[in-house]
């Protein structure tokens, strides 16, 4: 029996609206009655327009662009929650913002990582549900619960109508040394061959040396990542997996479209066919390209919500 609420109520700040919709109807309850606005001079203002006492509440917001305002959205919609007697608050963070920001890369650098985790923490929230983190670390910047969903099923399951009953004739490729484990692991689920993009730049003001480790030649080429911010790692793989290594055919699947600074024109003119996002972070209209086909998040999610809310594993689901 859970006695952390009494009911599950499902909350959102403005970032993922939709998402938070699709979850709410895959529980079968309404969306909680709440606004967030702003001051004139930019403040947010968050109003709760029903009851929470002694309710389990979820708040979906990714802290996606504008970065700092959806974070503040979400900081001070946890702090009404804590002050109007929630009985247990878990911040659902589809996208995780400020997690490449994970160590100190060289001297005086910040870990806004851990001060995110910290912000959280200290707002109010008891747990944190979240979803391919970009360094898997981070879950110990949290002095709090956290589940730490994986995408990788959703994009697998998608990719395995492709593929059919032909995995030899595809191979899922690495676009760069830091992603070598999670190829690795999406092409086992596959059944696919993997390889690796191994970048280098010989010296300053040389180009980038673009070496394929493994055998791409007359294969249909998978390039999977967590994220896609702008676009250049990615259509850079793409096109040496075509020219250098001959590949027929490339297509990309990655959880978080951060889709920054010049990734749709990027995307829109590279030999890419077809690139499979997951909805952590919506993609507004007039930056959707027809190479983009989209898949919801929004049932895993409304599974890991039910299993925390009836204290069952959350672990399984990603399995």
């Amino acid at each position: 029996m859970n006695f952390h609420g009494k009911d599950i109520k499902i909350f959102t700040c403005n970032s993922n609206r939709p998402v938070a919709k699709q979850i709410a109807d895959c529980l079968g309850i309404p969306v909680g009655k709440s606004e967030v606005t702003s001051f004139s001079d930019g403040e947010i203002a968050v109003s709760l327009h029903e009851s929470v006492r002694g309710s389990e509440c979820f708040i979906v917001q990714s802290t996606c662009a504008p970065v700092n305002d959806n974070i503040m959205e979400l900081l001070i919609m946890i702090d009404a929650m804590k002050r109007a007697s929630a009985a247990r608050i878990t911040a659902v963070i589809p996208y995780f913002g400020y997690a490449r920001q994970d160590r100190k890369a060289k001297a005086r650098d910040p870990i806004s990582a851990k001060l995110v985790a910290d912000l959280i923490t200290s707002a109010g929230a008891d747990r944190v549900l979240t979803m391919d983190l970009h360094a898997a670390q981070i879950q110990g910047f949290f002095n709090i619960p956290v589940d730490h969903l994986v995408g990788a099923p959703i994009l697998a399951n998608y990719f395995k109508k492709m593929i059919g009953d032909n995995p030899d004739d595809y191979v899922v490729v690495s676009p760069d040394l830091g992603s070598v484990t999670r190829a690795r692991n999406f092409a086992t689920r596959l059944g696919c061959s993997i390889a690796i993009i191994d970048k280098r730049r010989p010296k300053a003001n040389v180009s980038e040396v673009m070496n394929i480790i493994g055998e791409v030649k007359d294969k249909k080429v998978i390039l999977v990542d967590d994220m896609i911010d702008t676009a250049g790692t990615l259509c850079n793989a793409a096109q040496a997996v075509v020219e250098k290594g001959g590949a027929t055919e490339v297509y990309a699947g990655a959880t978080h479209a951060v889709l920054s600074g010049p990734a749709i024109d990027r995307i829109r003119n590279s030999v890419i066919k077809q690139v499979i996002l997951l909805d952590t972070i919506t993609v507004p209209q007039d930056r959707y390209i027809d190479k983009f086909i989209t898949l919801p998040v929004a049932p895993v999610f409304a599974e890991a919500i039910e299993r925390i809310y009836e204290d069952k594993p959350v672990s399984s689901i990603s399995v």
